[in-house]
């Protein structure tokens, strides 16, 4: 019962803290629809990251055995956070469908217009987003079951670790914000931009070898004996996701390294901030585009 409870209770507090943000944005700030809502879906994504992050900072300084020991925790903030991934599914069409209306695709008037640009919304949002959807989806499906069921109650603590890699996304949604408010020239951008390559790289790229040689160190192996003994879920799990970072990490990485070329190389009378860079892995998008979510 415990566990019906927190699924519903995450599955009402997320959309619910996005409509209370975009209402209060919308009706006490004067906001228009569409930028209270993008900003609010930022807004609910690093409110997740704070909460994942401090779940796990707690997790992992209570656990001394990295096998033994539980917490209540780390059962309970899976339970709760799992609708979030649905959520967020919806919270990133909700972002492209914005970027729809305000490069001015909302001309078409009529239903059948209506549905024809639905339609192309829904085709370029999985064309767009395909990467960071099948993430979603791998974690519901496979992360859900193996964190609650699989691992029979053992491993508190690397799940714990788990948890720390949504420390970078409070950073990326501030990026994205500044981005979306032409703010790259800011040194608020700058500094959050060095904050994010060194979370995601710290959290992210360097998570799943720490793992293993978390593992080896408690079972004594050398870190290359660790796949041969691990469970073939914890395998799959770290075969699937570790390549999704490196992958997005080269992308925050290229972006970077564009937009310091792009501004060296820019006179600084004439300088304009380049609105196609940015140093976020945009969940999954290519850092040339210019909504973030």
């Amino acid at each position: 019962m415990s566990a019906l409870v927190l699924i519903c209770a995450g599955s009402v507090f997320f959309p619910g803290l996005l409509l209370l943000s975009k209402l209060t944005l919308r009706h006490m700030m004067g906001w228009r629809e569409g930028d209270a809502a993008v900003v609010s879906t930022r807004l609910v994504s690093s409110v997740q990251s704070i909460m994942a992050t401090s779940a796990g900072c707690i997790i992992v300084s209570s656990c001394r055995d990295v096998m033994e020991d539980r917490h209540w925790l780390t059962d309970s903030y899976i339970l709760f956070v799992t609708p979030y991934f649905a959520y967020d599914i919806y919270a990133m069409f909700l972002c492209h469908w914005h970027k729809l209306q305000v490069k001015g695709h909302e001309e078409e008037e009529g239903k059948r217009g209506e549905v024809r640009l639905v339609g192309a919304a829904v085709v370029g949002y999985l064309r767009r987003d395909i990467l960071m959807m099948l993430h979603h989806i791998f974690m519901v499906a496979f992360w859900f079951p193996a964190s609650l069921l699989w691992r029979q109650g053992k491993g508190d603590y690397f799940q714990g670790v788990l948890f720390l890699p949504e420390l970078s996304t409070q950073f990326v949604c501030l990026g994205k914000v500044l981005i979306q408010y032409q703010k790259q020239h800011t040194l608020l951008h700058k500094v959050n931009g060095i904050l994010l390559l060194l979370s995601f790289f710290i959290c992210r790229v360097l998570l799943f070898p720490y793992l293993y040689y978390a593992y080896s160190r408690y079972a004594s192996i050398p870190v290359y004996s660790v796949p041969l003994v691990a469970p073939w879920q914890c395998n799959l799990g770290a075969a699937l996701l570790w390549p999704l970072q490196l992958y997005w990490f080269t992308l925050i990485c290229r972006g970077a390294l564009r937009q310091f070329t792009r501004r060296s190389n820019s006179p600084s009378k004439t300088f304009k901030p380049d609105h196609d860079c940015c140093l976020s892995p945009s969940n999954g998008r290519t850092p040339q585009h210019t909504d973030k979510h």
